[in-house]
């Protein structure tokens, strides 16, 4: 029974040191000892990369999106990188100003280094096709090159309706805090698809199969450049329309995450404090719903054995209940738990494909 109490008290303890003990301890330190960089007014060259697969419904809002940003024209060049579009993707494109590379199909990431080899720019941007940036978003993504350390820089991603009202919930708003608070200690552990940036210098190729979302911050680090992440450079998307939706999204975005968590050597050549809050942030969510199984099948065998254990035990009942009748936090967090398991079983019985098709309803 002593291994038993062991793993139950390891699976609470990770659970909540990952979900509320490292936010709050990251946010403190951040406030106390915050790791400050340069930024400046400066206007680089830059080509904003758009990978896209059968985009043509979006693709023309997109460039005319870019093109018109506050940004010198003359520094600016839009990519279109086509993943071997079977529609009219790359002619819209090429008719909205666009330059477009064509790529057999081979996944995002592929997409993106072919496109990034073939500019000359001094910083290459990125986005996806469904995102909408604001008009100052490239001059504040990009004011933080200013730092001889950075290497990479995130925007905030606004979630919203097709009617422009706000649809950030509260993970989302929970998420950007943490990440804010890791910026400023040093570097983010992840970014997003819709907003980012690195000097072309500091760009890593990496397995098709990795994303660049968890795969760069890391490697930034690892070669000793900052990641960190600038709020006030905004992009909007619309968020998947149902949990049940996020749910297949997350676990095939979960699938790319386990493949860099155990093939990607993210532990390597990292101080104490960014290593920390990798395996804070990532390795233990990403584990939240191995977890979540642990603490389960412990508590259930430790009922009887103390008031502490039994009232863990209903909490999580009381937290299924909930999830199950429909409660909006409480359901996405369990469909979100469960998709790190899920991901991992397909990543262990199949591997993870380079390619995948845009999420449902965000187009």
């Amino acid at each position: 029974m002593l291994a038993v109490e062991i793993l139950f008290w390891l699976s609470l303890g990770a659970l909540l040191w990952t979900h509320v003990g490292y936010p709050l301890a990251a946010t403190a330190l951040a406030r106390l000892a915050p790791r400050r960089r340069r930024s400046g007014g400066t206007t680089p060259s830059v080509a904003v990369i758009v990978a896209a697969h059968n985009e043509e419904a979006s693709i023309a809002r997109r460039i005319e999106n870019l093109l018109g940003l506050d940004y010198p024209r003359e520094q600016l060049e839009v990519v279109v990188t086509s993943d071997a579009s079977t529609d009219r993707t790359e002619e819209i494109a090429a008719a909205h100003g666009a330059r477009v590379v064509r790529n057999p199909r081979g996944g995002k990431v592929a997409a993106q280094d072919r496109a990034v080899r073939e500019t000359e720019s001094e910083i290459v941007a990125f986005s996806d096709a469904n995102a909408t940036w604001a008009p100052d978003a490239l001059r504040k993504l990009v004011a933080s090159f200013a730092d001889p350390e950075v290497g990479y820089v995130c925007g905030q991603l606004r979630l919203e309706t097709a009617n422009g009202a706000n649809k950030e919930g509260v993970y989302w708003r929970y998420e950007l805090a943490v990440r804010d608070a890791e910026s400023r200690l040093g570097s983010v552990t992840g970014g997003n698809g819709a907003i980012y940036a690195l000097r072309r210098a500091d760009y890593v190729e990496v397995d098709p199969r990795f994303g660049h979302d968890l795969a760069l911050p890391y490697l930034m680090v690892q070669h000793g450049r900052r990641a960190v992440y600038e709020p006030e450079a905004v992009a909007f998307e619309r968020p998947t329309p149902t949990n049940e939706t996020e749910y297949r999204r997350k676990v095939r975005m979960f699938e790319h995450c386990w493949l860099i968590l155990l093939r990607g050597r993210m532990l390597r050549r990292l101080g104490p404090v960014y290593a920390v809050e990798i395996v804070s942030h990532r390795v233990l969510r990403y584990g939240s719903g191995l977890l979540h199984i642990v603490l389960l099948a412990t508590s259930i065998a430790l009922v009887t054995h103390g008031w502490f254990y039994d009232a863990v035990l209903a909490a999580q009942v009381a937290l299924l209940a909930a999830a199950a009748v429909g409660v909006g936090i409480a359901r996405y967090y369990v469909l979100v738990s469960w998709a790190t398991v899920v991901a991992l079983w397909n990543y262990l019985r199949r591997g993870v494909p380079a390619t995948w098709q845009a999420a449902e309803g965000t187009r």
